[in-house]
């Protein structure tokens, strides 16, 4: 079987080391989701050594500060399953209660499907934008 993040960006590519890549997910009415995406193939943490962890780790926890800073969202879901896709990766989820799924998990069926509010949007875009820099430097 091909492991899609592997082969592709998991989406769109806006920070990226030696170590993971940061990318931005296009899922209706969650505006802001990020995924943290290791680059090498592995599929549990505990694969990874203690080093690698950290460093990991720090990435998908500088991601949440950034999205909180700038979207100011009523909850952060960090999540790491892997079931589809066995290849480590952490969705960063900044969440709304007015939002298509709150408080259930993003996965489940939406309550409703209320438009996002524009300004959240354009708070997302910006955020994305400013992402790089609030990492620091990498290889884009």
């Amino acid at each position: 079987m091909t492991c899609e993040l592997c082969h592709g960006d998991g989406g769109v590519l806006l920070w990226q080391n030696g170590l993971c890549r940061v990318v931005a997910v296009d899922e209706p009415g969650l505006p802001g989701f990020l995924r943290v995406i290791l680059n090498r193939h592995a599929r549990e943490m505990t694969d990874l050594d203690e080093t690698d962890r950290a460093a990991f780790m720090a990435v998908v926890f500088a991601v949440e500060s950034h999205a909180r800073r700038c979207l100011e969202p009523d909850k952060m879901n960090l999540a790491s399953l892997g079931n589809l896709t066995p290849h480590l990766h952490w969705h960063v989820i900044p969440r709304w209660q007015d939002d298509r799924h709150f408080p259930g998990p993003v996965w489940a069926p939406a309550r409703h499907d209320a438009p996002v509010p524009a300004a959240r949007a354009a708070a997302s875009a910006v955020m994305a934008a400013s992402l790089a820099a609030a990492l620091g430097p990498g290889d884009r």
